[in-house]
């Protein structure tokens, strides 16, 4: 038995995992891939110590910190998903979609968040076909080609940011009057030439054949727009 099973290999669930080690807890890590939502930022620049780092690069060292710790007292499963905990006399027990089944006398879960989707008409028709939720894996596939960035977020500029290298213009979309993002970030993406950003509109629905074509979005006033490729091509929506 466990003294503790941690369940998500982000900076939280590896964090928890080295306070446990450094405390001689035995230990049982679990989790699918490392680095959390952060794995597909291009660049980090408010991990406290680095100026700048990769999200694919903080992944792999956290894995890294981790393994150091990895003997006698730390176990680590890998590609695996907990499909289940059950509470039993002596604490909980564990299962993973790899038939692993693990007792424990605690459970950490660190499972974060995943990435909010589209809740209008035409989204889930048409993901993969043009809209998509990671721009560093199919932003290449939008070279030269008009796409939008839904949210003001930190992840939307972000977003942009990244899409700026590939596509001839790049449209955001912001529900509200200001942005959400680090003023600092704001600004440097805006200042790029292909940046068009447009605050107080909502996307209502998203039109197309075979691929996203247009977006339909509606303005504070009610107005109502619609946004076409300018290309005889397709429209990218992230």
């Amino acid at each position: 038995m466990y003294d503790l099973i941690i369940i998500g290999g982000g900076p939280g669930g590896v964090a928890a995992g080295v306070y446990a080690a450094r405390k001689r807890l035995k230990t049982l890590f679990v989790t699918y891939e490392w680095g959390g939502q952060s794995i597909v930022s291009e660049g980090i620049q408010n991990w406290i110590g680095t100026i700048n780092i990769p999200g694919a690069k903080l992944a792999e060292d956290l894995k890294a910190h981790l393994e150091a710790y990895k003997s006698d007292i730390v176990d680590i499963k890998e590609h695996e998903l907990v499909t289940k905990i059950d509470k039993s006399a002596d604490g909980f027990k564990v299962m993973t979609d790899a038939g692993g089944s693990y007792e424990t006398k605690a459970v950490l879960v660190a499972s974060g968040s995943k990435r909010r989707k589209l809740e209008i008409p035409g989204a889930a028709d048409f993901e993969h076909k043009g809209i998509t939720y990671c721009a560093s894996c199919d932003g290449p596939m939008f070279a030269g080609q008009d796409v939008v960035v839904i949210g003001g977020g930190n992840a939307g500029f972000e977003t942009a940011a990244q899409l700026l290298a590939y596509a001839k213009s790049v449209t955001m979309l912001q529900r509200g009057a200001e942005y959400r993002a680090d003023p600092v970030t704001v600004q440097k993406v805006l200042a790029n030439p292909k940046m068009k950003g447009l605050t107080n509109t909502e996307l209502v629905e998203v039109k197309g054949d075979k691929f996203v074509s247009g977006l339909i979005y509606k303005e504070k006033d009610g107005t109502v727009t619609v946004l076409l490729s300018k290309l005889d091509r397709n429209l990218g929506c992230w």
